[in-house]
């Protein structure tokens, strides 16, 4: 929950397996209040409701038709959804049919906005897609190589993901420098549980690595990012296993742990490697690699670059990866700053007479969506 527009955090949430009798809710405040629930979740209209009387009962929310109103982060908005969408029944109806793009997130998303409808009807509710920055994406960028029916047909093309970090990463990134967004030529490279790279210019999204689905693209935490798709039939006829049963293998038990054997986390990874763990070793290598080749090709698609941001969970905190990466595209006229290879924040990476500047941005993926929630209400108004 978010007080606008100074963009303060007033109580920030979570909710482990929802919609099941084993789910956890937790609500903390920045004052140290931690408020967690085990009981009444079994529905999303129960955990709605849970979640407005608990807010009341920590004195951050006094009444809950006094939220100006509700954004709803949504993973798959398809070619149909371009930007923050004033929600309803037909936003809903078209989110739900959106699924097959996403149907782990999609579907529960549609659920949602429904009952933060019934229980907020007056509250402008906006929806927010993770694809939509990409939608300025080129054809050229955006089409696969295949017979053109399939994307007139069945949409076949890429959407990426990730967009509202990558957008909120350019913002900020543009402001820190002192430079506008119209005039820098950018990679946001969003390392965390899921990664992806994308290619700004002008502040808007050129490239991205995600594909059709968030599967593509970089080595990520269980992902396997790019694969040859002849692999995976060769794969489910040795293994006699479907193609739903390989794509979740994909998903869920690749990248970093599937190389590994042990672990998606970096840090455990990285301890590994340093006591001789060869595989370790070797997936920290093929991580690089990964995020590196996008560098090259986007720099090379926008004739040149200005600024590398890392942000996300991993490009946040984690200063070896930053550093290995950096110092691989050294040669490209970027100077790293020793000193600045730890930080945890929002800063510089690289030293003043660098070509190409490096940073950090610190994500804040709320505070995009809440922005967003706060122009259409603020249009709404005006009309």
């Amino acid at each position: 929950m978010i007080e606008m527009p100074a963009e303060i955090a007033l109580a920030a949430g979570k909710i482990e397996q929802a919609n099941t009798p084993e789910a956890v809710l937790t609500i903390t405040t920045p004052a140290g209040k931690q408020r967690t629930f085990r009981h009444g979740l079994t529905d999303v209209s129960a955990t709605v409701n849970t979640v407005l009387v608990d807010l009341a009962k920590m004195d951050v929310l006094a009444d809950p038709d006094d939220v100006t109103g509700v954004g709803h982060r949504v993973v798959a908005g398809g070619e149909e959804f371009s930007a923050p969408t004033r929600v309803d029944e037909r936003v809903i109806d078209d989110v739900r049919g959106l699924s097959e793009y996403a149907p782990l997130h999609n579907p529960i998303e549609a659920d949602y906005m429904g009952a933060f409808m019934h229980r907020l009807p007056k509250t402008p509710m906006v929806a927010v897609f993770d694809t939509a920055f990409h939608q300025t994406m080129p054809p050229v960028n955006f089409l696969y190589s295949i017979p053109i029916s399939y994307y007139k047909k069945f949409g076949a093309r890429r959407y990426g993901a990730h967009g509202t970090s990558h957008d909120f990463a350019a913002h900020e990134a543009a402001k820190y420098l002192g430079i506008p967004l119209e005039d820098l030529r950018m990679i946001s490279i969003h390392l965390g549980v899921g990664s992806s790279a994308t290619a700004v210019q002008a502040g808007h999204s050129l490239d991205t690595s995600m594909g059709f689905t968030p599967l593509a693209g970089l080595t990520m935490g269980t992902r396997s990012g790019d694969i040859d798709p002849s692999l995976v039939a060769y794969l489910a006829k040795k293994t006699d296993k479907t193609f739903d049963q390989m794509i979740k293998i994909l998903n869920d038990h690749s990248g970093m742990l599937g190389l590994t054997g042990f672990s998606q986390d970096f840090r455990e990874i990285d301890k590994a490697a340093s006591l001789g763990n060869e595989r370790a070793a070797m997936a920290e290598q093929i991580f690089v690699n990964s995020v590196v080749r996008y560098i090259g090709a986007y720099t090379a698609e926008m004739h040149g670059l200005d600024v590398i941001v890392f942000t996300g969970s991993v490009g946040e905190h984690i200063g070896y990866i930053r550093h290995r990466i950096l110092d691989r595209v050294a040669f490209m006229g970027i100077a790293e700053n020793p000193a600045k290879m730890a930080i945890q924040g929002t800063g510089m990476l690289t030293m003043p007479e660098s070509k190409i500047k490096a940073m950090v941005v610190t994500t804040n993926e709320e505070v995009m969506i809440a922005r967003d929630v706060m122009a259409i209400v603020a249009h709404r108004a005006k009309n």
